[in-house]
């Protein structure tokens, strides 16, 4: 299948060591394709073991100081409701794995990294919600409400579920750009969450998802069951929609 308008891709490595460092590849490529057209760039990032290993990986690639990261803006696709700093946090695991290191080596301004609020600044989640669709408006792109993101990685759950939106859950309906989320079926019950209308604004959304136990959800979502029973299938971008996968995640799909 050839890249055009509207396309879907999926692309199954090996191993989910082979797909963080060809994820993190090609998000290195990407950054360094948009530049050469256009800034800002604006990423969001996930957590997830896969998620962090692609963050560690571009860590360690030679094609970091390629990069402007003073013209990169990184953004998350949602967040646990835990305070700062706290371990389990996306933005924590990523500061580790990857952002603190291009903070202090490679230009990118602390003020272009924008993390969702937790109860450190924050009552409660949809004031964090609330809060981070306010910053999202700041840097406001053609899709109206939120930037216009370049790349969006999302993980997907063993559920079929993204970002913080579960199977059967309330939050699959909520409008406008963020949601507060509420007995999450994961721990811990509360989070804040881009809604679908942002995941479906950005130019291209990258699904990663390695292990066995996807492999029936990830077959579902790329089949088209509905988006309440597997969130996945509604993760869907503008130009371009990646799966990328490893081969126990894949299982009976055939890469296109």
């Amino acid at each position: 299948m050839t890249e055009a308008s509207g396309v879907r891709l999926v692309v199954v490595h090996p191993d989910k060591e082979v797909l963080a460092q060809a994820a993190a590849a090609r998000l290195l490529t990407r950054v360094l394709d948009v530049q050469s057209v256009r800034s800002p760039v604006h990423v969001v990032l996930t957590g997830g073991t896969v998620g962090i290993a692609t963050l560690a990986a571009v860590a360690a690639s030679p094609l970091v100081p390629a990069i402007d990261w003073s013209g990169v803006h990184l953004w998350w696709g949602d967040e646990r409701f835990l305070p700062d700093g706290d371990p389990d946090r996306n933005e924590t695991q990523a500061r580790e794995a990857l952002l603190d290191g291009l903070v202090t080596e490679h230009g990118l301004p602390e003020a272009n990294v924008h993390p969702m609020p937790g109860p450190t600044s924050v009552a409660t989640p949809e004031e964090g919600a609330a809060a981070y669709a306010a910053l999202l408006a700041e840097h406001e792109g053609e899709a109206g409400g939120v930037p216009a993101f370049d790349v969006l990685l999302l993980g997907m759950g063993p559920d079929g579920h993204v970002a913080s939106l579960f199977p059967g859950h309330e939050g699959l309906d909520a409008q406008g750009t963020t949601t507060g989320v509420h007995g999450s079926p994961k721990p811990p019950p509360e989070r804040v969450s881009l809604t679908f209308d942002a995941i479906r604004s950005a130019r291209e959304v990258w699904v990663v998802a390695a292990g066995a136990e996807k492999a029936e959800r990830v077959a579902a979502a790329l089949a088209g069951d509905p988006v309440t029973e597997v969130p996945a299938a509604g993760a869907v971008g503008q130009a371009r929609t990646l799966w990328l996968l490893d081969l126990e995640a894949a299982g009976a799909t055939t890469a296109t």
